[in-house]
């Protein structure tokens, strides 16, 4: 697995988060300019069709539809969804994700129990954050959630000549029902990741990041 999962991330096209043509002052002031990236997603979650990321300033949002795992009685239902974007950072400038941005609903009557639970990788390695990425709803929880993370990653240097990278999130959402009483009909346990409440389409997660001319 671990030998396919690294063929895959090696064959991944890197996307450009192109800033150049920016000057410094544009960099301090403006950020990235307005663009769209493509999203590359693997997983038996991830929904069909196109992810994309758009740019806007300091923040990458990731668009596509809703991640979702639902559960009867007496079942156990996992979905997973991992994203790699690739971060090409022209030479002059130094780049940094510092903050990922998600939110969702859990539903788990008396006798289940939910789990989320969130990775974030760069350049294939777990990155370390200042809050906790995870979550874990219990019996009896019903209503939304969110989740703000900040991201402990060293600056990316791409002062004296560019740096090609992948940084990733990967999702697992499991929904238990396991002992979840088949009375009334009708019970499930269920865990999503919603949409974001933004102008731009469905966004399931924002990476933030900072930037700073070299």
């Amino acid at each position: 697995m671990k030998k396919i999962l690294t063929g895959l991330i090696s064959s991944l096209t890197l996307l450009s988060l192109n800033v150049v043509g920016l000057s410094q002052v544009q960099a301090q002031t403006e950020g990235f300019t307005f663009q769209k990236v493509p999203v590359t997603l693997f997983g038996n979650g991830c929904p069909k069709g196109t992810a994309e990321g758009i740019l806007v300033g300091d923040t990458l949002s990731v668009t596509f539809s809703e991640f979702e795992a639902k559960a009867e009685p007496p079942k156990v239902v996992s979905a997973s969804c991992n994203l790699r974007i690739g971060l090409n950072v022209p030479s002059g400038i130094n780049v940094q994700p510092i903050n990922v941005k998600y939110l969702g609903f859990a539903d788990v009557p008396k006798g289940g129990s939910a789990n989320l639970n969130v990775r974030i990788l760069f350049q294939g390695q777990i990155v370390p954050t200042t809050n906790n990425p995870n979550a874990t709803f219990p019996a009896g929880f019903s209503d939304v959630w969110n989740k703000d993370v900040g991201i402990t990653l060293g600056t990316i240097n791409a002062c004296k000549k560019p740096v090609s990278s992948i940084f990733g999130i990967n999702t697992n959402l499991t929904a238990r029902a396991k002992d979840v009483s088949t009375k009334p009909e009708g019970l499930e346990t269920q865990i999503q990741i919603d949409t974001i409440d933004t102008t731009i389409g469905p966004v399931l997660y924002q990476i933030k990041f900072a930037f700073t001319p070299c």
